[in-house]
């Protein structure tokens, strides 16, 4: 049966709109595609690298929080603090130097490091109250604001 100009014409259309649905992106769908990704990293990446800063300062207040809980535990069991010389190490050691705690038993399992690090300061006796734990913040120096201030047991 003959085909007629009407049914060739639908067939070419047909033909033409498939071949263009299989060629992909204009170079213009793409470069739009890639500013409006290039806009949306520039407002966030900044949001997000702030973010990592205020963790890392709460889990410096959080391990001075636990730092001090165990320090008062083993106040409890043992009527003072461990000295200056013995450190926040009493807390996972028993100490060999100074007065020797009568009821020592290990009060954590290891000594954490700031999020930055570097080891818990610790005094005794304290500047700001009986006893000072405290970490240095982000630049590792006393003093500072922002990410390098001090955080400790006094705040």
């Amino acid at each position: 049966m003959p085909v007629s100009c009407r049914d060739r014409l639908e067939r070419d259309i047909c033909l033409h709109a498939a071949r263009r649905r299989t060629r992909g992106f204009t170079l213009i769908e793409l470069m739009v595609v890639l500013v409006i990704i290039g806009v949306l990293a520039a407002l966030i990446v900044p949001n997000v690298l702030d973010r990592a800063d205020d963790a890392r300062v709460t889990a410096a207040r959080t391990d001075v929080n636990n730092l001090m809980q165990a320090l008062k535990l083993y106040r409890l069991d043992n009527q003072r603090y461990p000295s200056g010389e013995q450190g926040l190490e009493a807390l996972v050691r028993r100490p060999t130097t100074g007065v020797i705690p009568p009821n020592w038993k290990p009060y954590l399992d290891k000594l954490p490091n700031d999020p930055w690090g570097r080891p818990y300061q610790y005094l005794n006796p304290g500047v700001r109250g009986e006893i000072d734990v405290f970490s240095y913040g982000a630049d590792g120096q006393p003093g500072g604001e922002g990410n390098d201030a001090d955080i400790g047991s006094w705040q």
